[in-house]
């Protein structure tokens, strides 16, 4: 009897997220990666290239002052096509050589950027490409009209460069550091519109998802032929960037602390602040200086994610919006969620659900876990695995000082957060099949 292969989709964007980051950390321990010349230890360039790959920007290492020119190279490919997603990287390599992209390919395609269908995969492929290097370029192209005036031609196009790829995939990573200043951000540019405008539309734009792109390309301005998926999105993307910068701006920067800024400072810092979170990982104001409400709204944003089928990590978009339309299902004592006109499967909300349980679960294990072992508050140890399993990158500033545990547990984050948890599960459990007969229904009250 002919062995049935076992290399579903879900375990092989696994298996290439797992292979990538390995090839990253063995490349990033070479002596040319380092400053230095003798290269990163084993450990810190796992971290890093973990961090990289699942589009996080958590550092043990200032990415300006410890690594070379070719280490920050290697990170930014591992930026690139762990944003992209391996599936869609590896199929537009495949393009560019001429071969046929065959059935199985196609198939784990759909599964890697959350397609509704496997036809018309390689034509959606192509989109992804050419929009993914426009915007890309059209963001470098901004950033390099400040950074070269201030750096120098060169080293101001591979800053523009750099932090365009890095914003767009929802990475996180920067090279502002300076010797006795590093792990600054964005804070340098508060208040210059053009970088945190360029910035945080590359964030949003990469995080929408590559399905809205397409139902944007299609039907340009006509909102009512948008899918409702996208129309989920669009929604809940404007609704966790507007209000929370209102929270910001009304409660966090009137603060004694932020008296200095001026209100164009005020206003840029409340919505840079609102969309970062968002999986991108940049900050523009001293997280250390915000007051606790502050930074639990932070927290508790960093565990939203982007879109299904985007560069972000996190639980996703629309997994919030169906429970918000399940609550509100409840509220007016109806059987079905609706929204925009339609009505979505009870499947729905049980993956949701099942999404959501796996990250809090984890996001509050491994807060406990890292504050038990690292003489930290708890509020700064979840702060960091918010950051960790919502593929972030924010930080206290305590991620350089953990421990090698707090460091495995945040390793374990990022990868669950990026290859998604659901794909996690599909992976490593066998498929149970169909159940032979229903069970008896009883009620349980909850409340």
């Amino acid at each position: 009897m002919r062995r049935k292969n076992h290399m579903t989709p879900a375990r092989i964007i696994l298996i290439g997220f797992a292979l990538l980051i390995l090839a990253g950390a063995l490349l990033l321990t070479l002596p040319i990666s380092t400053r230095d010349g003798q290269g990163a230890a084993f450990f810190d360039a796992l971290f890093t290239a973990t961090s990289a790959t699942c589009v996080t920007g958590l550092v043990v290492r200032d990415t300006a002052l410890y690594w070379s020119g070719f280490g920050q190279v290697v990170i930014l490919l591992l930026i690139q096509i762990g944003g992209m997603g391996v599936v869609t990287a590896a199929v537009a390599i495949s393009m560019l050589a001429g071969r046929r992209i065959g059935l199985k390919e196609r198939w784990v395609m759909q599964e890697s950027i959350s397609a509704p269908q496997v036809g018309g995969i390689v034509r959606r492929t192509r989109f992804i490409l050419a929009a993914t290097l426009a915007l890309e370029g059209a963001g470098a192209l901004l950033l390099a009209l400040r950074f070269c005036p201030e750096m120098g031609l060169f080293r101001g196009l591979w800053y523009a460069v750099f932090h365009a790829v890095s914003s767009f995939c929802n990475a996180g990573f920067d090279l502002m550091g300076a010797a006795g200043t590093p792990f600054v951000s964005l804070t340098g540019y508060a208040g210059d519109p053009l970088v945190n405008f360029t910035v945080m539309g590359l964030i949003v734009l990469g995080g929408i998802g590559f399905l809205t792109w397409g139902d944007v390309r299609e039907h340009k301005w006509h909102l009512r032929a948008y899918c409702l998926q996208s129309k989920l999105v669009l929604a809940a993307t404007a609704a966790l960037i507007l209000l929370p910068a209102l929270f910001f701006l009304l409660y966090e920067l009137r603060l004694p602390q932020w008296q200095t800024l001026t209100l164009g400072e005020k206003v840029q810092g409340a919505l840079f602040q609102a969309v970062t979170p968002r999986t991108a990982g940049y900050n523009t104001l001293d997280l250390t200086q915000l007051s606790e409400p502050s930074r639990l709204l932070i927290t508790l944003l960093m565990l939203v994610g982007g879109s299904p089928g985007s560069t972000a990590g996190g639980f996703k978009v629309t997994t919030l919006a169906v429970f918000v339309l399940a609550a509100r299902a409840v509220f007016r004592r109806r059987a079905d969620l609706q929204c925009f006109g339609r009505r979505l499967p009870t499947e729905t909300l049980r993956s949701a659900a099942a999404v959501l349980m796996m990250y809090l679960g984890l996001f509050l294990l491994g807060g406990m876990a890292i504050c038990c072992v690292e003489d930290i508050s708890l509020e700064a140890a979840l702060f960091e695995t918010a950051s960790a399993i919502g593929t972030v990158g924010l930080t206290l500033g305590v991620t350089p000082e953990l421990g090698g545990v707090s460091r495995l547990i945040l390793i374990f984050l990022m990868y669950f957060g990026r290859v998604g948890g659901l794909t996690l599960i599909y992976a490593v459990l066998p498929d149970s099949g169909a159940a032979p007969a229903q069970l008896p229904q009883e009620r349980v009250t909850v409340g």
